[in-house]
């Protein structure tokens, strides 16, 4: 949720938007737009600053553990896919001899 001085000031940038034979009503005119505001924002579902800057830490860290895994199944398919090449070359070849 939106800080209520921001609101607040928001509410007043638009109340003195309006012309001059309203002003009158200004005062009643910035709380209506006061609670309209922050009825229209309630509803969007935001978040504070705090709560996104928190996220974006959390996914860079899970995406430089992603990295750092992917960079592990690379080394470890690395080691094993020569070893099977080894272990099955032979047997061809013997196959091959045999028939």
């Amino acid at each position: 949720m939106l800080d209520p001085k921001t609101l607040d000031d928001l509410a007043q940038r638009l109340a003195g938007s309006v012309p001059s034979g309203v002003r009158e009503l200004q005062q009643d005119l910035e709380k209506n737009l006061r609670a309209t505001l922050q009825a229209s924002l309630a509803r969007l579902d935001l978040v504070t600053r705090e709560e996104f800057d928190a996220q974006r830490e959390v996914l860079a860290r899970t995406r430089s553990k992603l990295q750092a895994l992917e960079r592990r199944v690379a080394e470890l398919e690395a080691r094993v896919i020569p070893a099977r090449a080894t272990t099955t070359r032979p047997e061809v070849e013997n196959d091959m001899d045999g028939g």
